[in-house]
This record gives structure tokens, C-alpha cells and sequence, in this order.
């Protein structure tokens, strides 16, 4: 994905030997390589910020989702719970409806 982006590996810095000069090496060819680090090494600085900002995004989607998950679940426990509830309550009423029809009891 970002490989297209990046020139020099680390073997190929480790690798690199430029020619001597009777003064040295030479000054032109050490630069551009230098640049060419250089822009390698912005490139990674920009892909890790992405990254960073990417994972932290999803750090904080993925703790909202939970959240989220939690609060259903609880949702739904104390929906059980009150359908129980609500079923008890109604088999009562309706046992004390029909004990009043049988036995004759009007309200």
C-alpha cells in the first residue's frame, strides 16, 4: 500500500558506497542520496501520523460500539425481566377474573 512510495530500503543504505575523490567523496552524489533519505524518511513520517490518526479513530469507534453493545444488552436483560414481570401480573389478573366468573363474585 505505501511500499510504492518508499525508494531505499535499509540494506540498500547500508550498501551504499560512494566514490572517492581525491578530495573525498563526492559532494553532489552524497547529497542527492542524502535527499533521497530524506524524502523516504518524511514519507514515513506522514504514513505513521495516518496511521496513528487511523488507529485512533477506531480506537475510539471500537470503545463506542462497546458501549453501545453494553448498553443494549442491558437494555434487553431488563426488557426480560420486565415481560416476566408483566406475564406474572397479567396471569394474576386474569386468574382473579375468572375466580370472580366462577364463583359468581361481580366487581
Amino acid at each position: 500500500m505505501y511500499q510504492d512510495k518508499i525508494i531505499l530500503t535499509p540494506q540498500d543504505i547500508l550498501e551504499k558506497e560512494f566514490k572517492i575523490d581525491t578530495r573525498g567523496y563526492r559532494l553532489k552524489e552524497v547529497d542527492k542520496f542524502l535527499d533521497l533519505i530524506i524524502r523516504d524518511y518524511e514519507q514515513f513520517i506522514n504514513i505513521l501520523e495516518k496511521l496513528e490518526l487511523e488507529n485512533k479513530e477506531l480506537l475510539e469507534e471500537n470503545l463506542k460500539l462497546k458501549t453501545e453493545f453494553r448498553n443494549i444488552r442491558m437494555d434487553m436483560q431488563i426488557a426480560g425481566q420486565n415481560e416476566k414481570e408483566v406475564t406474572n401480573v397479567d396471569i394474576l389478573k386474569r386468574l382473579s377474573h375468572l375466580e370472580k366468573i366462577v364463583y359468581g363474585k361481580d366487581e
